[in-house]
């Protein structure tokens, strides 16, 4: 088990990056910064984009990864995924908001958090 919080925070990405691949999306970003944030993943099937948020914890004795992702963060994500998009150019797809709660090894995918 990773024991920094950019370790586990990595090996969050990864786990969510690898459910995704497996799910038959492609990875289109990883950690997409601009002055206004950070996008932990976006990633594509079809004409389907997904913004993905991923919280990663050791355990869930202070609550479950989710709740990190309060209306403030869901708000900055809306934003970060406005310019993603007017930055790429990418038209003519569904946005979907994602957040990837991992608690140690296992992975849930929260499909349209937001």
């Amino acid at each position: 088990m990773p024991s920094s919080h950019l370790e586990r925070g990595r090996r969050g990405e990864d786990l969510a990056a690898a459910w995704y691949a497996g799910h038959g999306y492609d990875l289109v970003a990883r950690n997409w910064r601009c002055p206004t944030g950070e996008v932990d993943l976006i990633v594509r099937r079809g004409e389907l984009l997904v913004v993905c948020e991923v919280k990663a914890r050791r355990t869930d004795a202070y609550g479950p990864p989710a709740a990190a992702v309060g209306r403030v963060k869901q708000q900055r994500l809306r934003r970060l995924a406005a310019e993603w998009l007017a930055t790429t150019g990418v038209r003519g797809v569904d946005v979907r908001f994602d957040v990837v709660a991992v608690t140690g090894i296992q992975v849930e995918v929260i499909e349209g958090a937001f």
